[in-house]
């Protein structure tokens, strides 16, 4: 009964913050996830780039944030961050420190790390491109922005699909680092509850349960729009 009770939506019950907690990590990964992809294209285009000072400069994006750890990162970007906003509050005669948001800290951190390994997803499906096509489009006429919209782009997306659930998976883990933040994500709800019952195996039980729930949803989502793109295309092309 106890147990119904701790984990129950009364009023002694943690299970509607360990829910809200939950939709927390999906925002902050699903933001970080689009900021990532942005990132990731032009990363993923300066890498691709004839120029060698722009593919250098992309080489060293994806080489400090695929190397540099995850929870440095965080601790740079909300410490940095909060500095920033407290010299620019001091420009405008706001006295005191003033602290990044966290959602805002968390997203971008875990958007700027999941952008380093998006480049090379993207990066990857590019160059599985035939290349015939790409020079059949040339020989056509096709100039360089159809080219892009009608055969890179729709090709890229497909192939990158099973890359780009890693990274996801790879995220939404990542995204439980935020905690240290504040952000009231589902790893901050799990230490909390935990910490006011004393009951820390079973929050913490309950937490990680949570989380093989969003990776195995996220599995059948991306296995979904994998097999959905894999019918549109050649035999061979994007299958295993």
């Amino acid at each position: 009964m106890w147990l119904v009770e701790t984990l129950g939506f009364g009023q002694t019950g943690w299970g509607g913050l360990l829910l809200i907690g939950a939709l927390m990590t999906l925002c902050v990964t699903l933001t970080a996830l689009l900021l990532g992809a942005i990132l990731g294209a032009i990363v993923a285009a300066a890498k691709l780039s004839p120029n060698r000072a722009v593919r250098t400069a992309g080489g060293f994006y994806t080489t400090i944030f695929r190397g540099v750890p995850e929870l440095l990162i965080i601790y740079l970007v909300y410490f940095g961050g909060s500095s920033a906003v407290t010299a620019i509050g001091a420009y405008f005669g706001v006295e005191g420190f003033l602290g990044m948001p966290s959602f805002i800290a968390g997203a971008l951190a875990v958007g700027l790390i999941c952008g380093a390994y998006q480049a090379e997803v993207y990066r990857g499906a590019f160059l599985a491109i035939p290349k015939g096509e790409l020079e059949a489009a040339q020989a056509i006429g096709m100039h360089r922005f159809l080219r892009f919209r009608r055969i890179i782009m729709p090709q890229v997306l497909r192939l990158a699909i099973p890359g780009i659930g890693n990274v996801w998976q790879l995220s939404l883990k990542d995204s439980a680092l935020v905690s240290v933040t504040g952000l009231a994500d589902l790893m901050r709800t799990s230490q909390v509850a935990a910490g006011s019952t004393r009951q820390y195996f079973l929050f913490f039980i309950v937490g990680g349960c949570l989380y093989l729930i969003l990776t195995s949803m996220s599995d059948r989502l991306f296995g979904f729009a994998e097999r959905r793109a894999s019918r549109s295309m050649p035999a061979g092309i994007g299958q295993i």
